[in-house]
């Protein structure tokens, strides 16, 4: 039996994270002593450790977080069988989402290689644009307004996107496809620009030093990694209390 101190210790969490997780649901209900203070047992730990690895992935992407809060709290009701069956859902999005970033990168090493092969004379209106690379114009008007990519204008003032812009909105699409963050993708474009021999995956996975603010999204790749294992581990441990 525990305290709220000494399960909180031995979880390697803050004891008010221990009493919002009873709160949310994330644990079994605690019980009480005569003097009104919780008493934990090894099952309550063994949730804690459950939610501590789950949570340890902090991409908010793509549902992921969902995912694994659902996991979290089919392990607070104590059904295990069906929290392990989460679990193996949630591994396999997981490795879903990591193959899509990668290849998000291929495509873009890909376009590098060739992006100073010829280019047809062809334009497109940004209907058109969209209606290609199958997304919204607010899209497009988004990635404008981001910086993303600059579109020539025809003497009347229309936008007319050449094969270029088409080539550099592709990339894009791809990328935040694969939930990279517009300030990840920009960092790449201006790095193309500058240089033609450059590893894509480092510039998209590193934030410049100049960055204040560094989200998990530009860290997508070893972010996936990271929360594969945890996933791995969650599945263990679950499969630790149905034998």
């Amino acid at each position: 039996m525990y305290q709220t101190t000494e399960i909180a210790s031995k979880a390697g969490i803050h004891p008010n994270t221990v009493r919002i997780y009873e709160e949310w649901g994330y644990i079994s209900p605690v019980p009480r002593a005569d003097n009104g203070y919780r008493i934990y047992s090894d099952l309550h730990l063994f949730q804690l450790q459950v939610a501590r690895t789950a949570f340890r992935c902090e991409i908010v992407q793509g549902q992921i977080r969902e995912k694994a809060r659902t996991i979290v709290q089919t392990s607070g009701r104590e059904d295990f069988r069906t929290a392990i069956k989460l679990a193996e859902d949630y591994l396999t999005h997981l490795e879903k989402e990591h193959i899509r970033a990668l290849e998000a990168i291929e495509l873009v090493e890909k376009w590098l290689d060739g992006k100073d092969s010829p280019i047809s004379a062809e334009t497109y209106t940004r209907n058109e644009v969209a209606q290609l690379l199958e997304v919204s114009n607010e899209i497009i008007r988004n990635w404008e307004r981001n910086g993303l990519l600059t579109v020539p204008r025809l003497p009347n003032g229309y936008r007319r996107y050449t094969e270029k812009e088409m080539n550099r909105m592709k990339i894009i699409r791809s990328l935040r496809h694969a939930h990279y963050s517009m300030s990840a993708i920009l960092r790449l474009l201006n790095t193309t620009e500058e240089s033609t021999e450059l590893n894509v995956k480092q510039v998209l996975d590193t934030p410049a030093e100049y960055e204040d603010i560094v989200t998990v999204t530009d860290r997508l790749i070893h972010s996936l990694e990271d929360a594969i294992w945890s996933a791995r581990e969650v599945i263990r441990l679950l499969n630790q209390a149905v034998r």
